[in-house]
């Protein structure tokens, strides 16, 4: 993670491999992409297709979600084996993205405003103390699971394993 992220929130350090809302899609081989993976991608800068991710045997899937990603060095190593395992498997290189330095997950004084809007659809609130009470991965989670164009099924789920409801 970029210096400027870190804050008094949780931090990523000791994370589960994925959640408990993630397991109907985790399996043996991992079939799509885990939350701690794209955690560490939008870390790296780096957008990951599906389909390049399917190309990955299962040794490199669980290579990547497990490889550290928490200081710079760590983010450029990941970064580069990640390049490495897209040009191997599909002679493209990945496309770059550019890291937000401020995300809205490491933001620990405000619940963001279309976040807690999905969460009143059911009759939820997600207090201040709630939040920051929440590990960094588990506030990305909930960001990019109420976003209008993913299957939201799983947002419910993921409030309900934090323990927000």
């Amino acid at each position: 993670m970029n210096s400027t992220l870190t804050n008094n929130c949780n931090l990523l350090k000791t994370e589960a491999l994925h959640f408990q809302f993630e397991e109907d899609f985790m399996e043996n081989n991992i079939r799509c992409i885990p939350m701690v993976v794209r955690f560490k991608l939008d870390a790296a800068g780096v957008k990951l297709k599906l389909s390049e991710w399917s190309k990955f045997s299962v040794a490199e899937r669980n290579q990547l979600t497990i490889q550290s990603c928490n200081d710079q060095n760590e983010i450029n190593s990941y970064r580069k084996y990640l390049f490495q395992l897209v040009v191997l498997h599909t002679a493209n290189e990945p496309v770059n993205l550019i890291v937000d330095n401020n995300p809205a997950w490491a933001n620990c004084n405000e619940v963001n405003p279309t976040l807690q809007a999905k969460a009143k659809e059911h009759d939820w609130f997600i207090s201040i103390s709630q939040w920051r009470s929440l590990s960094n991965l588990q506030r990305f989670a909930l960001l990019k699971l109420y976003r209008p164009g993913h299957e939201n099924k799983n947002f419910p789920k993921a409030m309900k394993e934090f323990g927000l409801v």
